[in-house]
């Protein structure tokens, strides 16, 4: 009996806690400690996020919080959304990540310039 009464409460304790334990954070309405507790996001991060709101008003939208905060990009909100960041509600989008092209390698020799004299 002792032992259902265990489970019992083990359970109802594991439902109850669930729901926060992966709740999603608001950017727009988030303090610092809860932003801190998104993964990826340290005290720097999370006070540049707060200020620039308090200045400029709320964030519309991933792109709107990737031009206004330093530090936040395009594969780095994919990953904060992961971790539970939301803006207005919604997760970031990875399929509108635009992958940019590598930069091409420098060369070891300059090319030779047209017109110049060889040794």
């Amino acid at each position: 009996m002792l032992k259902k009464l265990v489970i019992l409460a083990v359970t109802l304790l594991s439902i109850f806690m669930l729901p926060t334990a992966y709740a999603a954070v608001e950017i727009n309405t988030a303090d610092q400690a809860a932003l801190d507790g998104i993964a990826g996001i340290g005290p720097a991060t999370s006070r540049a996020i707060i200020e620039e709101r308090k200045k400029n008003g709320n964030f519309k939208d991933w792109p709107d919080l990737e031009q206004r905060v330093r530090g936040i990009g395009e594969r780095n909100s994919v990953k904060l959304s992961a971790a539970g960041l939301v803006v207005n509600g919604q997760p970031r989008n990875p399929s509108t990540v635009v992958d940019k092209p590598a930069k091409p390698a420098k060369l070891a020799v300059e090319p030779s310039k047209p017109g110049a004299q060889k040794p």
